[in-house]
């Protein structure tokens, strides 16, 4: 390698980790928005599944009545801010008289701010690992819908926090048997038996069909944990 191409990589590189320090101060500023935000609401479920779930899908439907159930119970409905189940989980938290939070980001496609979500609680963020902390923080519980990458992303973030004592046991609910019946079994036929995780782990999930399921879930847990941030 040449001296001028040397000297050209040694500047470049060093202009990005100047622009990497600069980055924290607009991390920061993501996480006292939103702590700010999210600390005035109350107890909230987040709702996740597919952006591409469509109005009419049975899994819409099943969210909406999910999201309305728990709205009339008095919980705020906090979704990704999107389209399809996170849309959703919005409509019927509007439905059911409940706050409406959209956790919105940018993406390169798929990620639009739905229309249900309240004006005052519909917040973008640049940052993945933003919007998760905000996630993981404030939710009272976490519905996990059929999804794809990003829904199993953050369903074994929670699971991972819960099992590892990082965040406080919350209702984590796996809504469709037939979706994630065969992940369940994967889990308990192959990780279980390899001892990567153990019973006790598998105790933090449940598995329901019905809105009505999810809702009873939620008020049997908090008939004896207390309401408060996760961590």
């Amino acid at each position: 390698m040449n001296d001028t191409i040397k000297l050209s990589k040694q500047r470049r590189w060093s202009e990005s980790k100047a622009h990497s320090s600069w980055q924290i101060f607009k991390i920061m500023a993501e996480f006292v928005d939103g702590f700010e935000a999210l600390a005035k609401l109350g107890p909230c479920i987040s709702i996740f599944g597919s952006a591409r779930t469509a109005s009419g899908n049975p899994y819409y439907e099943l969210a909406v009545d999910i999201a309305k159930g728990l709205s009339e119970e008095g919980f705020g409905i906090i979704s990704g801010g999107g389209p399809g189940i996170m849309e959703a989980a919005n409509k019927g938290a509007q439905l059911g008289g409940g706050k409406s939070v959209g956790l919105n980001i940018e993406l390169p496609f798929e990620q639009q701010a739905n229309s249900f979500i309240d004006r005052d609680a519909n917040l973008h963020f640049d940052y993945f690992f933003v919007r998760k902390t905000l996630f993981t923080k404030y939710s009272q519980g976490f519905v996990m819908m059929p999804g794809g990458f990003g829904t199993m992303d953050e369903f074994f973030e929670v699971a991972t926090l819960i099992q590892t004592g990082k965040m406080s046991q919350v209702p984590l609910i796996l809504v469709g048997r037939n979706y994630w019946g065969g992940l369940m079994g994967w889990l308990e036929t192959v990780m279980a038996k390899e001892k990567n995780i153990s019973a006790e782990d598998l105790e933090l999930l449940k598995v329901v069909d019905t809105a009505e399921e999810v809702v009873e879930h939620v008020l049997h847990f908090y008939t004896k944990h207390s309401l408060q941030p996760n961590f």
